[in-house]
């Protein structure tokens, strides 16, 4: 297993959910939701983040369909995936997230809280399951999670 913190990350149309890893890539906790922002001000507070931390490595969750097939929500992803890479310093790499919102949503509702009042932190949340689910594969394979974005070439 790889040391270092990582950051997660559970990119929405609205909001970015964050989360990061302990230093022994073992436990994956909730950091804050970014507004989603059309002049990259979300991208530059992500690296801010990842300054403050110390992170090496960032998780972006990639929304399949349950059949593993694209979507819309899947293009949006690896977008915002392509220009954080481009803006940060560290790796990013793509994981399946296929479910983890549905799975955020219910672990706040079995902690008691209503939709309303768990939309603020529902993204962290996604973002830590997401992050959590990679720190175990790797753990388990031994190997990165996922795949690289690779760093585009061009203007």
């Amino acid at each position: 297993m790889r040391t270092g913190v990582r950051l997660g990350i559970d990119v929405g149309k609205v909001r970015i959910g964050v989360s990061r890893s302990d230093l022994h890539g073992m436990l994956a906790t909730p950091v804050e939701t970014v507004a989603r922002s059309e002049d990259a001000a979300d991208r530059r507070r992500i690296g801010e983040i990842v300054t403050e931390l110390g992170v090496f490595e960032i998780i972006v969750g990639l929304p399949l369909a349950l059949s593993g097939a694209h979507t819309a929500s899947t293009a949006d992803a690896v977008a915002f995936a392509e220009a954080l890479e481009a803006q940060v310093d560290v790796p990013v790499r793509l994981v399946d997230e296929r479910l983890s919102t549905v799975s955020a949503h219910s672990a706040l509702r079995a902690s008691g809280k209503n939709s309303k009042s768990a939309r603020p932190v529902v993204d962290q949340v996604a973002a830590t399951i997401i992050l959590q689910h990679a720190l175990d594969a790797e753990r388990a394979s031994g190997r990165p999670p996922g795949h690289p974005v690779e760093p585009s070439i061009g203007p």
